[in-house]
């Protein structure tokens, strides 16, 4: 199912974002055991398939997952949509995720992540990207998933919090950034509270307007993280 951002996906965070970074640099920044096999994408949406790095005996792990958690007691896998994103301050205890949170917690990386701000039909897609690391991390959970077939659906979602004051202006949320330490004891401290991981700094992010060519999801390419004035929207004529 296609998400189309100018119909309502903006009432998600984060519901948009990409990850153009080369895999010989996700490894060694996250301090994966092998080299992830991805090629750069630029509008990852919901139901599509992310990238995720999970801790599987003691050992960080790529693994790939449908952008939706879909928690093993689903009738199908429609749910996913409902949670693409997962409120921290909930998280341990709502139905949909605390099992994921108890047991299965991932690390997700993004080169950086889109938003929309003002009022439809006039709403402004922006880029927010790291102003010195290569990529930012996002805490997310992962789910195991059997259809009635006996295949295996593998799901992640992303956690949310309350945005720090550079970004509230944009928007009321933001991905959970983890920096080297919230990393891993994200991976590796079942009983970890989320609020007690600071979000990223103030000064660690910027964005910037880009095109709208971003709310279609048939748009992929490193044009929609380029700076955008109305004149240059031609370029994806």
């Amino acid at each position: 199912m296609d998400i189309d951002v100018e119909r309502g996906v903006q009432r998600y965070m984060c519901g948009r974002y990409f990850l153009d970074a080369l895999p010989e640099l996700m490894q060694q920044q996250l301090k994966i055991a092998k080299a992830p096999v991805w090629s750069a994408r630029y509008n990852i949406a919901p139901t599509q398939q992310v990238l995720g790095i999970c801790l599987l005996d003691e050992v960080r792990t790529c693994a790939q997952f449908r952008w939706g958690l879909v928690p093993a007691w689903a009738k199908d896998v429609s749910i996913g949509l409902k949670a693409i994103n997962a409120r921290s301050e909930t998280v341990a205890t709502k139905p949909m995720f605390r099992d994921a949170f108890r047991q299965r917690r991932c690390l997700i990386p993004a080169s950086g992540y889109y938003e929309w701000s003002g009022q439809a039909p006039h709403k402004q897609a922006f880029v927010i990207r790291p102003e010195r690391a290569a990529m930012f991390v996002f805490a997310g959970l992962w789910e195991r998933w059997r259809a009635p077939d006996g295949s295996v659906l593998l799901s992640a979602t992303i956690l949310t919090t309350e945005a720090n004051p550079h970004l509230a202006a944009l928007h009321a949320r933001m991905p959970l950034i983890l920096g080297p330490e919230g990393q891993a004891e994200w991976l590796g401290n079942s009983n970890l509270d989320p609020q007690s991981l600071p979000p990223a700094d103030n000064d660690g992010q910027h964005y910037y307007p880009v095109s709208p060519a971003v709310g279609n999801v048939r748009n992929d390419d490193a044009r929609l993280i380029a700076p955008w004035t109305p004149r240059s929207d031609d370029l994806f004529a």
